[in-house]
C-alpha cells in the first residue's frame, strides 16, 4: 500500500509537471505571438507616419529631383534598410513625359521595391497593404503600400518600407527574458507543487501505515487526528474494524456453542454403544460415531480458522514453537530412535495464532516421525510467495528417511481420511487438516521427495520477519 502511495505521487507529481510545462509552452508562445503583434503596429504607425508626410511632400511628382524631408536619415543611407517608393501607375498617362514615372529614396539607389499588389495582398480597412518583403541584398522588410488618386494628375502607388530585423530583435530579446522568467516560474511551481503532493498525500500514507500495523497485530485501530477531508475515511475504517470484530466473536460464541451441542450427543452415543462392545451392531455404531467425532471436530476447526481469519491476524514467533514441538516429538517418538534436526535461518513471525502453527507444523512433524527410519529434518527460510508478490512468506519444510511416497500416494494421503498403513495410528485426517488451515492462512502445502530419501512436506505461510 505504501508503495501504491508513492506511486500515486510520483504520477501526480508527472502529471502537474507536464500540465504545468503545457500551460507555460502555450502561455509563452501566445505572449511572444501577441509581442510581436504590438511590435508591427507601433512599427506600422512608424511607417504609416512616413507615408502620410510622403504623399503629402512628393505625389504627384512635379520635381523628379527634390527629396522630402522625412526626418529619418537612413532614407539618404544607401542600402539602408528604410525605402521609399512613388511608382505610377495609370497606364494612360504615361505618354505625358513631362512628369517622372516613378521616383525613390537615395537609399535604395538603382533598386526597387516589390509590390504588394502584384502579390495579393488586400487593402485593409486604413486603405493600405502590409506585409512583409524581401528588398536589396536579401534584406527582409516591413512595407506599407498605398494607392493615391490624384485625378488628372494620375494614379499612384507610394510604398515607405522599414528594416523589420528592428521587430525581430525587439521580439528575440522579448522572448530571451521571458523564457527566462518562465524557466524560473516552473521551477518554482514544480517546487511548490512536490511540496503540495507530498505533504497532501501525507494523511493517505498515514493512513496506509496504521493499516499495516493494524494488519500485522501491532494495532487495533487507527489513532491520531487527520485532516477533515480524510478523518471520514479514517473514522468509517475503525467503524468496520469494530463490526468485523463483533462479527467474530459472534461466530466464535456460534461455533463453540454447536460444538458442545454436537459433542454431547455423540458421546451419549459412544458411550452407549461401548457397553455393548461385543455385539457386531455395537461396534459399528462405535465406529461410525468415532468417524463422525472426527468429522464433525475437524469442520469446527474449520469453521473456528475461518471466522478467526475474517479479523485481524495475530503473530506468532516460530521458534519458539519449533523448538517445543523438537522438544514433544523426540519425547512422544523415543522408543524408535528418531533423531531430529532442526535448522531456522532467520527469526520469523506467523501471521496467525500460536495453536494453528502447532496444529500444522506438529501434523507434518509427527508424520515424519512415524514413517522415519532415523533421522527428521526441519528447515525454517524466508520466501516470496510469488514473484513481485510484496507479501513476505515462510517455508517451514520437513523432511525425513522413511520410504517415501509415489505421486499417486502423495494425492491420496492429501484427501480427508485417508490412509496408506492402518497399523499406524491417526485418523487420516492429519495432513487434510494441514492442507485446509494452510489455504486459509492464504498459504499451501506441497509434498515431494526429500534429499535424505523419503518424504519432504514443505509448508508456505505468510509471515513477517521479527
Amino acid at each position: 500500500m505504501s508503495s501504491r502511495i508513492s506511486s500515486l505521487s510520483a504520477r501526480l507529481f508527472v502529471s502537474a509537471t507536464v500540465l504545468v510545462v503545457v500551460i507555460l509552452f502555450v502561455t509563452g508562445i501566445a505572449l511572444s505571438s501577441l509581442y510581436q503583434q504590438a511590435v508591427e503596429r507601433s512599427f506600422d504607425r512608424r511607417l504609416n507616419l512616413y507615408l502620410r508626410t510622403l504623399i503629402a511632400e512628393v505625389a504627384p511628382p512635379e520635381d523628379d529631383k527634390a527629396q522630402p524631408a522625412l526626418g529619418e536619415p537612413l532614407f539618404e543611407l544607401p542600402l539602408s534598410g528604410w525605402y521609399w517608393q512613388v511608382v505610377r501607375v495609370d497606364e494612360g498617362r504615361r505618354g505625358d513625359r513631362s512628369k517622372p514615372d516613378e521616383r525613390a529614396s537615395r537609399s535604395l539607389w538603382d533598386q526597387k521595391l516589390p509590390r504588394l499588389e502584384d502579390r495579393g495582398v488586400p487593402l485593409n480597412s486604413s486603405g493600405v497593404r502590409i506585409g512583409y518583403v524581401a528588398g536589396p541584398e536579401d534584406q527582409q522588410l516591413r512595407v506599407v503600400e498605398r494607392p493615391v488618386d490624384f485625378g488628372s494628375d494620375g494614379r499612384f502607388i507610394v510604398t515607405v518600407a522599414g528594416d523589420a530585423s528592428e521587430i525581430f530583435e525587439e521580439t528575440r530579446t522579448f522572448d530571451f527574458y521571458l523564457s527566462g522568467t518562465f524557466v524560473a516560474l516552473t521551477f518554482g511551481l514544480l517546487l511548490s507543487t512536490l511540496f503540495q503532493v507530498r505533504f497532501g498525500l501525507a494523511p493517505l500514507k498515514r493512513i496506509t501505515t496504521g493499516l499495516s500495523a493494524i494488519r500485522s497485530g501491532k494495532a487495533e485501530r487507527l489513532e491520531g487526528e487527520f485532516p477533515d477531508e480524510i478523518a471520514p475515511l479514517a473514522r468509517e475504517t475503525n467503524a468496520l474494524l469494530d463490526a468485523n470484530r463483533e462479527i467474530v466473536e459472534r461466530a466464535r460464541t456460534h461455533v463453540g456453542n454447536l460444538a458442545h451441542a454436537v459433542k454431547t450427543p455423540l458421546s451419549v452415543i459412544v458411550n452407549e454403544a461401548a457397553t455393548y462392545g461385543g455385539e457386531p451392531f455395537a461396534a459399528k455404531v462405535l465406529e461410525q460415531a468415532n468417524i463422525m467425532r472426527d468429522q464433525v471436530a475437524h469442520h469446527l476447526e474449520r469453521a473456528r480458522i475461518a471466522a478467526r481469519l475474517t479479523a485481524v491476524t495475530t503473530l506468532t514467533d516460530i521458534t519458539p514453537v519449533i523448538d517445543g514441538l523438537h522438544r514433544t516429538m523426540e519425547k512422544i517418538h523415543r522408543d524408535r530412535d528418531v533423531e531430529i534436526e532442526v535448522r531456522i535461518a532467520e527469526p520469523l513471525k506467523f501471521r496467525g495464532e500460536r495453536q494453528d502453527l502447532e496444529e500444522m507444523v506438529g501434523n507434518l512433524v509427527d508424520n515424519a516421525c512415524k514413517w522415519a527410519r532415523s533421522h527428521v529434518q526441519i528447515e525454517v527460510m524466508a520466501q516470496r510467495a510469488a514473484p513481485g508478490d510484496p507479501m513476505p512468506m515462510v517455508r517451514i519444510i520437513v523432511d525425513d528417511d522413511g520410504r517415501g511416497l509415489t505421486p499417486d500416494e502423495r494425492a491420496k494421503v492429501a484427501q480427508r481420511g485417508q490412509r496408506l498403513d492402518e497399523t499406524k495410528p491417526g485418523s487420516g485426517l492429519g495432513l487434510s487438516i494441514v492442507t485446509d488451515l494452510a489455504r486459509l492462512y492464504r498459504g499451501n502445502l506441497s509434498l515431494g521427495t526429500a534429499p535424505i530419501g523419503g518424504l519432504r512436506a514443505e509448508l508456505l505461510l505468510p509471515a513477517v520477519a521479527a
